[in-house]
């Protein structure tokens, strides 16, 4: 049965009673390479199809209350825009118009804005109880609408063009309703009674600081979309991997398939990643057969997950970091035009700030002001970054390097107001421009 209702009573208090229910034999798992047979511990067992029984109705509301709010908003901000003083804002039409003839603008607007909402991914089970979420999402969805009817309003300007006035006030009205509105919605799904039968019910199997860091998330979040109800040892689980478990401890390795049925789960997650390979399978081949999500917390992969990508090679699974952003053809060549772009814009702006500073540099030390040293660039390349001269001539006589260091004499005067303030890296906009750097990048080393 379940506990009371409270931060930490969504743990399972006590098992339920329990039927014995016969395993199917190990030769009805699917083979996998390498792995010569099924552990028992994770032979299937039959068990009923798991549903969430409030879960269409309260995903119903939501769709129907957002088409209802979303007409009304648009409907209601025509009213104001023609039927208020805001008629005599903007410019003024021929003829005048009832706000009843904007109802098709705004059906045509509520239309496009009921199908962007779905892309923000809002009617997601899971966000349903995370209003934050819920209500950032709303606003990107506004702000794309936004977009979407101004360059329409701007690109079919006709005897009767669409107001300009009448798109940002609906923009205003339908945002704050909307939010309003599902802030309604999401403090009757909130209540324990509703969000305990929405919630995924969490077993972990093993135990980690990362299972641990991510339970007590879980606990200390009464809106969280998940429920833990407790944890399964693995058979190799060494005795000090199990001291920091603060769930409860539903049964040994073998009784998987049973407590899968009797607490029925809905997500496994594996949280050690020193299982064994036929444990690994097996487990996932069992969640696969159920139904039931199966996910793996990447212990070893906890400081590298901005680019951890999952690839295959000649048919064989690779996890991996070599993908990043840019080694997309697209992304590469929007970065290099904004790059060219803020590169010349750069130099113009610029441009001024450099000739003053490099006459100052002239005169309290004739020579060169333009100053260019060796630097690593992309794959190992080297190229030479220009700067403003800060230092003295010769400052580094006989090609020997000389690490900058505090209070320099060989730096001028003008030259430590220029290193505070980056004036002297101004002339790099022309190594951005040439390909050498890029605006937002790490900043190149010196070879040395």
């Amino acid at each position: 049965m379940r506990a009371a209702a409270g931060p930490r009573a969504r743990l399972v208090g006590g098992i339920e009673s329990q039927s014995q229910f016969k395993t199917e034999s190990a030769n009805t798992m699917r083979s996998q390479p390498a792995v010569a047979a099924a552990p028992a511990a994770f032979l299937p067992a039959t068990r009923p199809v798991r549903t969430h029984p409030v879960a269409t109705p309260v995903l119903f509301a939501a769709l129907l209350g957002d088409a209802v709010v979303t007409v009304l908003a648009l409907a209601f901000s025509s009213w104001l825009r023609f039927e208020t003083r805001l008629v005599h804002f903007g410019t003024m039409p021929a003829t005048a118009i009832d706000w009843t003839g904007y109802l098709g603008h705004a059906a045509l607007g509520a239309v496009l804005f009921l199908m962007l909402l779905p892309h923000r991914q809002i009617y997601d089970l899971h966000r349903i109880l995370r209003f934050r979420q819920i209500a950032t999402m709303v606003l990107r969805t506004a702000l794309t609408w936004l977009l979407v009817c101004m360059a329409v309003s701007w690109l079919l300007r006709t005897e009767r063009e669409i107001s300009r006035i009448y798109v940002l006030l609906a923009f205003a009205v339908l945002t704050t309703s909307f939010v309003l509105w599902r802030m309604a919605l999401s403090k009757v799904v909130g209540t324990e009674v509703l969000a305990s039968r929405l919630r995924q019910r969490v077993l972990f199997v093993g135990w980690s600081d990362a299972a641990r860091s991510l339970a007590r998330a879980i606990l200390d979040d009464h809106r969280h979309p998940y429920e833990i109800i407790g944890y399964v040892p693995l058979q190799e689980a060494t005795s000090s991997g199990r001291r920091s478990v603060f769930v409860r401890k539903l049964g040994e390795a073998d009784r998987v398939p049973d407590i899968l049925r009797e607490h029925s789960v809905d997500m496994v997650i594996l949280a050690d990643m020193n299982a064994a390979a036929g444990e690994t399978v097996a487990l996932a081949n069992l969640c696969e057969k159920e139904m039931i999500d199966f996910k793996v917390i990447p212990s070893c992969f906890q400081i590298m997950l901005s680019c951890l990508r999952l690839q295959t090679v000649s048919s064989v699974p690779v996890l991996g970091l070599s993908y990043s952003p840019l080694d997309n053809p697209l992304n590469a060549l929007v970065k290099q035009m904004v790059d060219w772009v803020g590169g010349v814009v750069g130099l113009l702006l610029s441009a001024p700030f450099i000739a003053i500073f490099g006459l100052l540099v002239y005169l309290e030390s004739p020579g060169p002001i333009i100053y260019r040293q060796r630097r690593l660039g992309c794959r190992g390349r080297e190229f030479w970054i220009y700067k403003i001269r800060s230092m003295k001539m010769n400052a580094e006589a006989g090609g020997k390097v000389g690490w900058t260091v505090k209070d320099d004499p060989r730096r001028l005067r003008v030259g430590g107001f220029m290193r505070r303030m980056n004036i002297d890296e101004l002339p790099q906009f022309w190594n951005v421009l040439k390909g050498d750097m890029s605006l937002v990048g790490p900043r190149p080393e010196r070879p040395e």
